[in-house]
């Protein structure tokens, strides 16, 4: 019998409980079109409505329970809406947002991968017809750096207070983001040349590769992590003398995902950088609305990976069931593709959920329909 895969379905504020519903059914869809070895859990936090009631986002052992899975499936965290109600319970952004930096410790989850890639049918923002050729992978170092956490207030509250804000960096979490980095740069080359679709990059000496990796830092003002940065990539690159190696400052990043992003392959970038990168290359493959995010560890089967859309919980239009699930789709896709690593059938699921969802966008473009019928749409192509 095949081993059982759990997921824990935390659908979080806003619109996160109404795009997981759709998420859901398409699970339950697959499971019972497939027979597949699945079940899951539905939590009620973290949540705004889980604090207002018990005074915490989540309850204490909450890391504890969440280690019984396989995955975690998030919806979305902060402002629940609706924002016309002046008296909903709202909280900072630093503590509705804190169950995600607990989870991405606490299981370490040490890579944020966001694929960016324009699908028929999603928004094209750039008037550039070689937008439609984006295809880049952004990895974001999860675990230190920007947001280790480390500080504090000092007189707070007075016309002398002071903030500190550490940044962390260690050789060994950068090694491994790098070579993970390298990694994906080689198997998606191989993707792509089984597809028939292969890319050339140019290296400084004059020689052309199917891969790239971009790395991403602020070394000529932030010298200490930037210049560790940059030699423990030159170091682990000799390692792979099949892929192309760049270097970008981050501003000039976010110039150039502008002005030529479908030059990028891979790209690998410090916490806070990566945050904003990937954030930016969402828009460029079609806006939040269909961009999917994981969270992973890749060393450790038995740590639970998270798995949330790049969106935020759009108190705007929470409640009304107009929100687009395309991009929580699009993350409950990658989610079985990621547990299909333990049952191939799961995988292949992943794939067919993918492939629905991908459909469904290239033939309704431009459309404006609900949360609930983009869902059942999507669930009529897994018939």
């Amino acid at each position: 019998m095949a081993q059982k895969i759990r997921i824990a379905v935390t659908p979080g504020d806003g619109i996160g409980p109404e795009v997981v519903a759709e998420a859901v059914h398409c699970l339950e869809a697959l499971r019972s079109r497939h027979n597949l070895p699945m079940e899951w859990t539905r939590f009620p936090w973290p949540s705004h409505a889980w604090h207002e009631e018990n005074g915490e986002s989540m309850p204490a052992d909450a890391l504890d329970q969440l280690k019984q899975y396989d995955a975690i499936l998030l919806g979305a965290l902060g402002d629940p809406g609706p924002v016309d109600d002046p008296d909903r319970y709202l909280l900072p952004d630093s503590i509705s947002l804190a169950p995600l930096l607990d989870m991405r410790k606490g299981f370490d989850q040490w890579v944020c991968e966001r694929p960016a890639r324009l699908l028929p049918g999603a928004r094209q923002y750039l008037a550039d017809e070689r937008a439609k050729d984006i295809d880049m992978l952004v990895i974001r170092e999860n675990s230190e750096g920007e947001y280790v956490g480390q500080g504090g207030r000092l007189r707070k509250g007075s016309p002398d207070e002071v903030a500190t804000q550490m940044e962390v960096f260690t050789r060994r979490a950068t090694d491994r983001i790098i070579r993970y980095g390298f990694e994906q740069a080689r198997l998606r080359a191989a993707a792509r040349a089984e597809e028939g679709k292969t890319r050339h990059f140019h290296t400084r000496d004059g020689k052309t590769c199917e891969s790239q990796v971009c790395i991403v830092t602020k070394r000529n003002a932030l010298r200490y992590w930037g210049d560790m940065y940059t030699e423990a990539f030159e170091e682990l690159a000799k390692q792979y003398p099949d892929v192309a190696t760049h270097h970008e400052l981050v501003d000039a990043a976010c110039m150039k995902f502008v002005q030529a992003p479908w030059a990028f392959d891979v790209v690998v970038a410090s916490n806070l950088q990566g945050d904003i990168l990937t954030d930016l290359a969402a828009v460029l493959s079609g806006g939040m609305g269909v961009a999917p995010s994981c969270n992973l560890n890749p060393d450790d089967p038995s740590m639970p990976s998270m798995f949330e859309p790049t969106h935020g919980s759009a108190p705007d239009i929470a409640g009304q069931g107009l929100a687009d699930p395309t991009a929580m789709l699009f993350t409950t896709a990658r989610m079985l593709e990621w547990l299909g690593r333990k049952n191939p059938a799961i995988a292949a699921a992943g794939r067919e959920l993918y492939d629905a969802v991908a459909a469904d966008l290239a033939e309704n473009a431009g459309t404006t329909r609900g949360t609930q019928e983009i869902g059942k749409a999507v669930r009529d192509r897994l018939k």
